[in-house]
C-alpha cells in the first residue's frame, strides 16, 4: 500500500493555523473560539500518522480500526470548520481525498472529493440564501473544487511514483541477486577447470612416477617434475584469480598456441600419447579454448582410457577452433557432468560453439569461438 507525501498535511495545517490566528487577531480579536480552533488543529496534528486509512492505533490495549480513524479526522476537520471565523479552514477538506486515494484506491477518493464539493455547495445552501448568485461563494466552491483535482492528481502521481520506485528497487535487488549468482558460477568453474584440471595432472604424474620408479628413474623424475610444474601452475592460477576476481578476459593466458604446448607436455607420457597441431596466426589469447583443452584432456585422461589423444588448434579469418579427439571408451551425453556444463556457458557467453561426438571407441569435443 502507498504512503501519503507526509508534508503536505502539516504545511496545510499550519497555514489554516497562521491564517486563523491572523484573521482573529486584525478583526474581533481572540477569544474563546480561537482558542478551541487552535486546540482542535492541535489535536488533528497530533493525530495527523503516515496515513488515515491504513494507520492502527491502540486505545487501552485495543486497537482502533482504520475507518474509525478516518472518521474521526474527518468530524474534526468539520469542527475545526465549524469555530474559525475566517472560514479559511475549509480548504482543510482537500485531504479527506488526498490522504483517503493512499489509504483506499482511487475510486474511493474520487467519490470523497465529489461527496466534499457536494457538501460544501450543501452547506451554502443552508447557510447562504442566493449563495448561487453571488460571485465570492460562486468562486469559493469552484477553487475548492479546483483544489480537490489537484490534490488527486498529486496523490495519482505520489503513487505511481512510489510504485515506479519499488519496481525498480525489486529490479535492483534481482540485478544483485543475479550478478550474485553470475559471480558465484565463474568462480565453479574457474576452481573446476583451473584446479580440478591440475589436481588431476598431478595425480596422473604422480602414478606414472610411482609405476616407474625402479624400472625407469629417470621418467619417474620427470613425472615428478610435471607434477611439481601443475602445482604450481595452480598456485598461479589461484593468486591471478583472487586478484583480479574480474571478468574472465583479465586472467587471460599470454598465448594461447604457448599455453597449450606448455599444458601437453606436462600430461604427455606414460601409457598415453598426446599430440598438438596449430594452424593460422593467433590473433589473441583465449582463455575459452584453453580451459576447453583442459575439460577435453582432464576427462580424455581421467575417464576415458584413451591411449592416443590429438589436440588441433586452428585459426581462421572468422575466429579459432579447437579439436580434442581421443580413442576412449566414451561416454553417454547423459553423464555429462559439470566440467562439460560449466564449458557450455563459458562458450555461450563468448558468442561461440560447441560441438560433442562421444561413442565406444572415442570421443571428439570441437570449441569453436569467434574473434
Amino acid at each position: 500500500m502507498s504512503r501519503p507525501v507526509p508534508w503536505i498535511p502539516g504545511v496545510l495545517y499550519g497555514a489554516v493555523l497562521l491564517g486563523g490566528v491572523y484573521y482573529a487577531v486584525i478583526g474581533p480579536g481572540p477569544g474563546a473560539g480561537t482558542a478551541v480552533f487552535v486546540a482542535l488543529l492541535g489535536v488533528l496534528i497530533a493525530l495527523d500518522g503516515r496515513d488515515w486509512g491504513l494507520d492502527r492505533r491502540r486505545w487501552r490495549g485495543r486497537r482502533v480500526p482504520a475507518g474509525a480513524v478516518f472518521v474521526l479526522r474527518a468530524l474534526l476537520l468539520c469542527a475545526v470548520t465549524a469555530v474559525d471565523a475566517s472560514g479559511l479552514s475549509r480548504v482543510l477538506f482537500v485531504l479527506v481525498p488526498f490522504l483517503g486515494f493512499f489509504a483506499y484506491g482511487s475510486a474511493v477518493a474520487v467519490g470523497l472529493g465529489v461527496g466534499c464539493v457536494v457538501t460544501l455547495a450543501g452547506a451554502f445552501t443552508l447557510s447562504v440564501p442566493h449563495w448561487h448568485v453571488r460571485a465570492e461563494y460562486i468562486s469559493d466552491l469552484l477553487m475548492f473544487a479546483l483544489g480537490v483535482v489537484l490534490a488527486l492528481a498529486m496523490a495519482a502521481v505520489a503513487v505511481r511514483e512510489q510504485q515506479a520506485r519499488a519496481r525498480l528497487e525489486g529490479t535492483l535487488a534481482q540485478v544483485a541477486d543475479l550478478s550474485a549468482a553470475r559471480e558465484r558460477n565463474r568462480l565453479a568453474r574457474e576452481i573446476h577447470d583451473s584446479l580440478g584440471h591440475h589436481l588431476t595432472a598431478i595425480g596422473i604424474q604422480l602414478e606414472k612416477a610411482e609405476a616407474f620408479a625402479s624400472l625407469d628413474p629417470q621418467a619417474s623424475a620427470q613425472a615428478v617434475s610435471h607434477a611439481r610444474w601443475s602445482a604450481n601452475r595452480a598456485l598461479d592460477e589461484v593468486r591471478a584469480s583472487v586478484r583480479t576476481l574480474g571478468p574472465e578476459s583479465e586472467s587471460e593466458p599470454a598465448g594461447l598456441s604457448r599455453a597449450l604446448a606448455d599444458l601437453v607436455h606436462h600430461l604427455d607420457g606414460g601409457s598415453r600419447r598426446i599430440t598438438l597441431e596449430m594452424s593460422g596466426v593467433e590473433r589473441r589469447p583465449l582463455l575459452v579454448l584453453y580451459r576447453a583443452a583442459q575439460e577435453g584432456l582432464t576427462n580424455a585422461c581421467r575417464h576415458s582410457g584413451a591411449t592416443e589423444i590429438a589436440v588441433h588448434l586452428t585459426y581462421d579469418k572468422r575466429g579459432a577452433r579447437l579439436r580434442v579427439v581421443d580413442n576412449g571408451s566414451g561416454f553417454d551425453a547423459a553423464e555429462e557432468g559439470f566440467g562439460l556444463t560449466g564449458l557450455r556457458e563459458r562458450v555461450r557467453l563468448a558468442e561461440g560453439t560447441v560441438a560433442i561426438d562421444s561413442a565406444p571407441g572415442g570421443t571428439v569435443l570441437t570449441v569453436g569461438v569467434p574473434w
